[in-house]
């Protein structure tokens, strides 16, 4: 099993290739906020943030072999039921698009798996809503603005816990922010992520590592039972966790190409015009944020 990769100088080296000056400041914390799961998991009511978007076609592409569309973002805490299953999309710019087809929503949303575990009667129920958190690199917005209304619709719901699910870097830092927000109202958090360094450096109360491609720290893509299993010990790291920064490691094994370490946002590997081409696309991205 390889060491995880080492997101934070990955993208410092990636974009101060792509000629970007100063490099991009992550949050860290000394104190991480902890809220001890209250009800016995089997009574409690869990609730899903994620940083996924609602399918919008009038959008144009996203999803399944879409180059990143950043009219596809959004800039406001959303909601919707979990009653049904939504079309839900990973359209950040940073996921792994080389090694994650995106086609298995369960991989990033974990909603299946936590209904099989409500149905098993191995936590009291599913929040009738899920909250959509936007991606900011703004932690600022994030801290004043998205995580507070999370907690509000969280408090609203009759949340005991949350899964948090992100997907790129951003996500994993905005996701993060939400956490300690959630934990210093006193609801419980863990959160399913694949970069350990970034959420580490953060802190978080607790967290499940999968090492995975972004874009599937809710399981393995077209794998049931791995998401489930993923979903059952994201739920048991809640009532287990004694103290903030419980980090537990997902056993399972990424079944695709094993080559994605070496390939996620190395410069090294890319020719001049690559360089240029994506240097174009963040700043498109850029405009977009400061647009919406």
């Amino acid at each position: 099993m390889t060491a995880p990769l080492a997101y934070i100088p990955r993208i410092r080296d990636y974009y101060v290739a792509l000629g970007y000056g100063e490099p991009y400041r992550w949050a860290r914390h000394g104190d991480v906020p902890f809220a001890p799961l209250r009800k016995p998991l089997r009574e409690a009511r869990i609730a899903i943030v994620t940083t996924a978007v609602r399918h919008d076609p009038a959008r144009g592409a996203q999803g399944p072999g879409a180059a990143y569309n950043g009219a596809a973002k959004f800039f406001a805490v959303y909601s919707d039921t979990t009653a049904t299953d939504p079309d839900l999309r990973i359209a950040h710019i940073a996921y792994d698009r080389d090694h994650t087809d995106a086609t298995d929503q369960g991989s990033w949303f974990p909603l299946r798996a936590l209904r099989r575990l409500a149905a098993a009667g191995e936590i009291g129920a599913v929040a009738p809503r899920f909250h959509g958190l936007p991606t900011n690199r703004s932690q600022r917005i994030t801290r004043e603005v998205d995580a507070p209304e999370i907690v509000a619709r969280c408090r609203a719901d009759g949340v005991d816990a949350v899964v948090l699910v992100p997907n790129c870097p951003v996500c994993h830092q905005s996701c993060a922010l939400a956490a300690h927000a959630l934990e210093a109202a006193g609801i419980s958090t863990v959160l399913m992520g694949c970069a350990l360094d970034l959420v580490e450096h953060i802190g978080v109360p607790r967290l499940l590592f999968s090492d995975f491609p972004l874009g599937n720290g809710a399981g393995l893509p077209h794998d049931p039972g791995a998401q489930l299993a993923s979903a059952r010990m994201a739920v048991m790291l809640l009532a287990a966790a004694k103290r903030p920064r419980t980090t537990w490691r997902s056993p399972q094994v990424w079944s695709g190409r094993t080559d994605w370490k070496r390939d996620y946002s190395n410069a090294a590997l890319l020719t001049a015009e690559e360089i240029a081409t994506r240097r174009a696309a963040f700043d498109a991205a850029k405009r977009d944020a400061r647009s919406g």
